[in-house]
């Protein structure tokens, strides 16, 4: 056993951001300033955009994406419920009513021969959400999208470095809307970024996000004097500070070798856990890039005297910290009593929902910590083995 929790999640921080977090404090611009623009022009330029806008976080992003296009009260919103609350929360949040629509296996992503038929005149967009980094099939999203005249804001919480078909992630439907939070694949601590190639809706997005000014605040402060706003939108308080975007500029610069490190860990954990009772994540699709934002293989209940919960229960007691992604949202009760959904209504989310499991996967853990886990994994594994 080790003899320290190992913490899920846990970011790599290197010098390069405490000392520009240093100088940004140093330097007076804390909030919105030069630094989060340098970050939108890199972010820009590694998604392949037009327009990067950064905010505070995805669930911000979500709902900024939805506002600029358009959609409220009296429309319906079509997403996967295998993702996290902010997702169909954000739809919520706009007036607008979260459809779920079921998974397909072993992908986990939302399955795309069940979108067509939750689609009525009420059916503004599609949600497709990258789950754990892996790309969702956007050509059949696509194709749905353009012949029902839908609006595509891809999920790409999980995806920062996925690619599909030659195209980044972010790029391909009508916006993509990226997480910077402590745990994902690049850290500003809180965070999020907006990707579109539409003019417009990034210029909604840029003064949504920040009161329905005008002029962004950093802007009317500046050197180049100072400049009225007016407020064309009763706006919200969504802006990147500098501080963040300070984590953010160096974190981009490595991660291309982040995601090297993460692979290696991933394939570790695939050739340990082949034999045991559990189902290792599928293999990216052909012409695809996984982002591997999580490792979440599924344990064989059918082969096992305990359930998932007590499986972490016992992980953590050897000082392995895991994860849960996800519960599906339809087995929650604000969304069960809501929407009046019942458990066997996505049956392939419920079964992932009863059997996932998030193992530790961060560039910042180091050999030891990866054979901790898999020593530990297969310990108990083989412990509750039938």
């Amino acid at each position: 056993m080790r003899k320290t929790f190992l913490v899920f999640g846990s970011p790599k921080i290197e010098e390069d951001e405490i000392q520009e977090v240093v100088a940004c404090l140093r330097s007076g611009w804390i909030s919105t300033g030069p630094r989060v623009g340098t970050f939108q022009e890199m972010f820009r330029n590694y998604i392949g955009t037009r327009h990067a806008l950064a905010v505070h976080s995805c669930t911000a992003g979500l709902h900024l994406a939805m506002l600029a296009a358009g959609m409220g009260p009296g429309d319906d919103v079509i997403t996967t419920p295998l993702t996290f609350a902010a997702t169909a929360n954000a739809i919520v949040h706009t007036g607008a009513r979260p459809v779920f629509v079921d998974i397909e296996l072993p992908s986990m992503n939302i399955d795309p021969g069940a979108i067509e038929e939750k689609i009525t005149p009420r059916t503004k967009a599609i949600i497709p959400v990258h789950l754990y980094g892996r790309p969702c099939n956007m050509d059949r999203i696509l194709d749905i999208a353009h012949r029902y005249n839908l609006i595509v804001i891809e999920d790409a919480a999980h995806a920062i470095e996925a690619v599909y078909h030659g195209k980044k992630i972010g790029a391909i439907g009508d916006m993509g809307v990226f997480s910077f939070y402590v745990t994902k694949n690049l850290v500003t601590g809180e965070g999020g970024m907006i990707t579109t190639n539409n003019d417009a809706y990034a210029e909604k997005i840029e003064i949504y996000g920040l009161h329905g000014m005008s002029r962004g605040a950093w802007k009317r402060y500046s050197d180049e004097g100072f400049k009225h706003y007016q407020i064309v939108f009763p706006g919200f308080k969504y802006n990147m500070m500098d501080l963040q975007a300070a984590l953010g500029i160096h974190q981009l610069k490595r991660i291309e070798t982040y995601l090297q490190r993460r692979e290696e860990i991933w394939n570790r954990y695939d050739a340990a856990f082949r034999g045991l009772p559990v189902i290792v994540p599928a293999p990216p699709e052909p012409d695809t890039r996984h982002a591997r934002h999580l490792y979440a293989p599924l344990l064989r209940l059918e082969e096992l005297r305990v359930d998932r919960d007590t499986v972490q229960q016992e992980l953590h007691r050897m000082n392995i910290g895991t994860g849960i992604h996800f519960i599906s949202l339809h087995l929650h009760p604000y969304y069960r009593n809501t929407y009046g959904y019942k458990p066997d209504d996505f049956p392939n989310a419920r079964y992932v929902s009863e059997r996932t499991l998030s193992l530790p996967l961060s560039a910042k853990l180091s050999d030891d910590d990866v054979e901790d886990v898999i020593t530990a994994f297969t310990s108990v594994l083989e412990h509750f083995s039938k």
